[in-house]
């Protein structure tokens, strides 16, 4: 435990209560620019939002990762331009109402289950931090698809939902196993 008494452990790290709150609106920004910056993929253009809601649920612990992608889904309720692909001026809820909506629900989902498992030490290994990794993205994929599947049937929420992305997830998991791995051996 740090100097500080009402530092707490969530995550990697010894936060105070300022410490916290810096860590949300840094994560919330991160989040923010994940969402607006693509990159050329196949078979679909690759955002980074879910590698940076693992590492924030990971880094932060799950009050703190949840708080952080609560405040992104606040901001985007609110109309603020702050999803991909949303118009400088946002859509606010109709946006988290449409066929991403349960895409972003896993978000907070799977940033608290990863958060979770950071803050109990239970990813202290490489194939513990793997699984845990692996877990939050199906998490995010499951509520996605699901949400999706009520707009288009369950087929073709798979095939636009899910199919395509696997290459791109495949590849975000095993950043933000790396990412995780060089963190955990520094600071923990």
């Amino acid at each position: 435990m740090s100097a500080n008494a009402s530092a707490i452990k969530t995550g990697l790290f010894d936060l105070s209560p300022a410490q916290r709150v810096a860590g949300i609106l840094i994560g919330n920004l991160l989040l923010i620019l994940s969402a607006k910056i693509q990159i050329p993929f196949w078979p679909v253009p690759m955002t980074m939002q879910t590698f940076v809601v693992l590492m924030i649920g990971a880094v932060l612990g799950a009050r703190a990762g949840a708080a952080t992608v609560a405040l992104y889904l606040f901001e985007g309720g609110l109309n603020f331009a702050v999803f991909a692909g949303t118009p400088e001026r946002g859509i606010g809820l109709a946006y988290m109402y449409g066929p991403t909506g349960g895409y972003l629900i896993g978000f907070f989902v799977a940033a608290l289950a990863v958060g979770f498992a950071s803050d109990k030490g239970w990813m202290k290994s490489l194939g513990s931090n793997a699984g845990w990794m692996l877990a939050g993205h199906a998490i995010i994929f499951a509520f996605g698809v699901a949400w999706l599947a009520r707009l288009v049937g369950f087929d073709a929420a798979l095939a636009s939902g899910l199919y395509p992305f696997w290459l791109a997830t495949a590849l975000k998991t095993a950043m933000a196993v790396a990412v995780y791995e060089v963190l955990r051996r520094r600071f923990a």
